[in-house]
């Protein structure tokens, strides 16, 4: 399913929304984030798939691993971390810390009884987890009923407390919003609601050192962008930094989620932040999300030109292709929301007058986003019929048969 949004516009990147995002302060975020000693210090590679751009009908076909961006295994570690340094910030203006400083853990002791919160699927409760036990505060996690043990098990590992309750992702985003007041804690969670976007805008930039990271690659500019849906800030963050460079120019944005999170899709068609229709209970977890983020949708609906959504099987189809890799493409593991993009441009491709629509064609440069890795190790052996180490192991003799 495929809705072209009427609202998307070519207009020079608003004043309005550089107020919120900007490149200059998605790289102030990115020279803190160098600081924290759990990120790659040189980014994540951009891998080529020159086979699969041929299968699928494209020119171009580039995809940008955040399985490397950490131990954490995935791109949500530029967000948290960059919102819990803000946060502190603003919350002891007097004691003027430096990022460095904080992200070295040298403010411990100061911080040790500041606690923050957050709702998650798994992967931004991981992140915050591993900033907060890097600066030294408490954290405690909310999980809602379909985040796996193996989820919970990761989060924990660094050290927050883990509040389990009923319901989906937004009934947990509620509850940590009542356990935050009752407590006298502070959400840093990655969507935004009434009376709550400083901290989510926070996130979302430092989402946009991905963006920066690509333009700095010496390559063509691609012609279009597929990004994953959940809440939106990603999406938001990533559209926010290359509108701002590149004007009327900007390369065509697709978000793409699953059928039964459909909550971005229902907004571009009510043209309003909205909610999703479905049960929000893909296997894409990541992406389950039944409320759109009104702050990420403000730099979504004048800029993204086509909302899709996918079944689950599309997604593990598409885990599957990056997995077996081919004689020019890198095998690649690949989690369950990281391919949402790919398996969106293999829907259009197949049928003509929705890639037409797209403006997809043979001349195409594509960019798409992975993720996330195996950030569930069990559910990707069993979706993807092996083992990630052994995904692993064939990208490595891939590498080396490539570099003689």
């Amino acid at each position: 399913m495929l809705l072209h949004n009427p609202n998307a516009t070519r207009q020079p990147y608003p004043d309005t929304l550089r107020a919120i995002l900007s490149a200059s302060a998605a790289q102030q975020s990115r020279q803190w984030l160098s600081h924290w000693p759990l990120l790659r210090a040189e980014g994540t590679p951009l891998h080529s798939l020159p086979d699969l751009a041929e299968a699928l009908g494209v020119a171009q076909l580039a995809i940008k691993d955040e399985a490397l961006r950490s131990p954490l295994g995935s791109f949500k570690a530029l967000g948290a971390p960059i919102a819990l340094a803000r946060l502190i910030m603003r919350s002891f203006p007097e004691q003027h810390f430096r990022a460095a400083a904080l992200f070295a853990g040298a403010h411990a002791q100061q911080l040790a009884d500041f606690c923050v919160i957050s709702a998650t699927d798994g992967n931004h409760g991981r992140a915050l987890a591993a900033a907060a036990q890097s600066l030294g505060c408490r954290c405690v996690i909310v999980l809602h009923a379909q985040v796996s043990t193996e989820r919970e098990q990761a989060i924990a590992t660094y050290g927050a407390q883990i509040v389990r309750i009923a319901g989906n992702y937004d009934a947990s985003v509620a509850h940590a919003a009542d356990l935050a007041q009752a407590n006298g804690w502070q959400v840093v969670s990655d969507t935004s609601y009434d009376g709550y976007e400083s901290i989510p805008g926070d996130v979302m930039q430092g989402y946009a050192t991905l963006a920066a990271e690509v333009i700095e690659a010496d390559q063509p500019a691609f012609t279009h962008v597929f990004l994953q849906g959940g809440v939106g800030g990603l999406a938001a963050g990533v559209v926010s930094y290359f509108w701002e460079l590149y004007g009327a120019q900007r390369p065509t944005f697709i978000v793409v989620e699953p059928a039964q999170a459909d909550c971005l899709y229902q907004s571009a068609r009510l043209g309003q932040a909205s909610i999703a229709t479905g049960t929000v209970d893909s296997l894409m977890a990541g992406l389950a999300c039944g409320e759109t983020s009104p702050l990420a949708w403000r730099f979504l609906q004048p800029a993204v030109d086509g909302f899709m959504v996918i079944d689950d099987d599309e997604a593990v189809a598409a885990m599957r292709c990056l997995a077996r890799g081919n004689r020019q493409d890198i095998p690649l593991v690949a989690g369950e929301s990281a391919v949402a993009g790919l398996a969106g441009l293999a829907r259009l491709m197949a049928v003509p007058e929705h890639a037409a629509q797209m403006g997809l064609d043979r001349h195409s440069r594509v960019l798409l986003i992975s993720t996330e890795g195996a950030t569930a190790p069990d559910l990707y052996a069993e979706l993807v019929g092996e083992a990630a180490t052994a995904v692993l192991a064939r990208q490595q003799a891939w590498i080396s048969a490539n570099q003689r």
